[in-house]
This record gives structure tokens, sequence and C-alpha cells, in this order.
């Protein structure tokens, strides 16, 4: 059998150059993105830290999508509800408590004036502890709902967003960003959830 790993390259005055592979080609290139996708660890989703927990990062993140526009007609099947909008933030406490550090103060400054903008301050948000899964699962969901709580009590005393927009809760350790390392810093986050839906 013979198969030829041969490419096309096609050269457009409008689009510039692109690639195109035969079939074989895109075969071979489908498996191997197929066996590297296996290799990465499973991270859904990016954990915003340090530098990257900007006002408009926050803000963007936790505006939700605009509503789909509704349409007449017996072949459109129905929209799928958007996934609330939502950001993961590595928020740093002491060791196995609730305290929070200078750093997760500073950080959780940047969210508050992210949520009193005029986008965000019509919205409600959850507010999710999440712990990785060192110690028993009662202590790590006792950590994640104190956590939690302590995110929303330095935000409404802090930085005067209402308490009746934000609800905190306790994930524990049951959903990783990191299964592959569970000790990984992303298992240890605060996550803010736009309740607009």
């Amino acid at each position: 059998m013979n198969i030829s790993y041969d490419s096309v390259w096609i050269v457009s005055p409008r689009s510039g150059i692109s690639w195109r592979p035969t079939v074989a080609a895109s075969r071979i290139l489908a498996s191997l993105l197929l066996v590297a996708s296996c290799c990465l660890p499973a991270v859904a989703q990016q954990v915003l830290q340090g530098a990257d927990i900007t006002e408009s990062a926050l803000v963007e993140a936790l505006t939700p999508p605009p509503a789909p526009m509704l349409t007449r007609g017996i072949n459109a099947a129905p929209a799928a509800a958007p996934k609330p909008a939502k950001a993961a933030l590595l928020i740093t406490f002491e060791t196995n408590a609730t305290v929070l550090t200078a750093g997760a103060k500073r950080e959780l400054d940047i969210v508050g004036r992210a949520l009193n903008t005029s986008r965000l301050a019509d919205f409600n948000f959850v507010i999710e502890g999440h712990a990785d899964p060192r110690g028993s699962a009662e202590k790590n969901q006792r950590l994640s709902e104190g956590r939690a709580s302590a995110v929303r009590e330095y935000l409404v005393q802090n930085q005067s967003v209402r308490d009746d927009r934000l609800k905190a809760v306790g994930k524990g350790d049951r959903e990783p960003l990191n299964s592959s390392n569970p000790a990984a810093p992303e298992n240890r986050r605060v996550v803010f959830v736009n309740m607009s839906h």
C-alpha cells in the first residue's frame, strides 16, 4: 500500500500562504494530536493568579454572553442555555486556615472594584471555595466553605460589595482542575460564578 505524505501549499493574494495536507497527512496529524492530548494534564479552566488578576480581565470573564437571538422557524433547534460567566482565581490563605494572606487581600481589592463596575454591578455571584484532596473530605469541605465565606466577608467589609449579591459555597475537594496532580495549586482556588442565568 502506497501512502503519500505530501502536502499542498497554496498561495493566495488575498489570504497569503496556507497549508492543505493530503488525506493521509491529515490522518497522521489527527492521530498525533489525539496522542498529545492524552498526555496533557486535565486543566479545564484557566486559573487567574498574581498579575493576571486585573479589573479588566475579571469584568470580561464575569460578564455574561449576550442572549441568543430568537428566530421563528420550524427548522431551528432550540439554543442551548449559555454557561454562566465565571472566573477562577488562585487566592492564597494561611496553611489549613481561612485567614487571607496579604497578597490575597490585594487581589480581592481588584475583584471588589471589578464587581462594583457598571458592567457587573447588577449581577449576583456565587463564590465557590475549592480544596485539594490532602486531608479528609470532611475537613476539606469545612475549609472550602470557610475560605469562600472569608472571601465574601472581605469583599463586603472592605470593598462595599452588597452582601445580598454574594453567596459563599464550599465545594470541598470534589472538583479538581488538575486531577493528574492532586496537590496542584489550581485545585485550591476560589471561583466567582455570575448567577444571571
